[in-house]
């Protein structure tokens, strides 16, 4: 079981603690992480695109010349495909993008990145932020004394509002509830900083 120490903002250790096995301690399986990572991303798509067909484009109820006689193709409107103005020929219609994805692939893509940052010691777990407000220059501060450079994502709690306040104006954080852990964030990210109280337990990797 693989085990980390733990922090004080002030980037003293406080202990350590042992991580879930079964959220932190799995061989990462990269061809899950990237199928769940994919349908994540298409998932975010609008698919709002939309062209007008045939039948949709105003106009053309003439036909622009007679059958006969000109010498051109014989034509039925102008508002066909190849015609400046017409419709588009099988173009793109609103359409949902989401995929499918079992729960239990999205928890072993969590499970994976979460594994590779810990075997990378990318995982920090900071005992206590204890900001009485928000600071966005102790949140500065607290990162620099801890040894995080770089990207870095911030797990806190759902009442966590001051740290939430104080990581979020950082240009290189992002700030994540525990509830929306999700493996492209922890991927997106260099390091992940957990507190003791937002750390993922065994009953979450099950």
């Amino acid at each position: 079981m693989p085990s980390v120490t733990v922090k004080t903002a002030a980037g003293k250790d406080s202990g350590n603690v042992e991580l879930a096995a079964s959220v932190f301690g799995v061989q990462p399986n990269v061809p899950v992480m990237h199928q769940v990572v994919t349908a994540q991303l298409a998932h975010r798509r609008a698919g709002t695109q939309s062209t007008k067909t045939r039948s949709e484009v105003s106009g053309g109820g003439k036909k622009p010349f007679k059958q006969k006689g000109t010498g051109g193709a014989r034509q039925g409107s102008t508002r066909a495909p190849h015609y400046s103005g017409g419709a588009v020929a099988l173009g793109p219609k609103p359409r949902k993008y989401g995929q499918r994805t079992p729960k239990k692939m999205i928890k072993l893509a969590l499970a994976s990145a979460l594994s590779d940052r810990v075997n990378e010691s990318r995982v920090v777990v900071v005992d206590d932020w204890s900001f009485s407000e928000p600071s966005t220059k102790s949140a500065s501060a607290a990162l620099k004394a801890l040894g995080v450079s770089g990207s870095v994502l911030v797990v806190v709690g759902p009442n966590d509002a001051n740290v939430a306040k104080s990581f979020r104006n950082l240009h290189d954080a992002q700030v994540i509830t525990q509830a929306e852990l999700n493996a492209y964030d922890v991927l997106c990210n260099e390091w992940v900083v957990f507190t003791k109280s937002t750390l993922p337990t065994e009953k979450d990797g099950e």
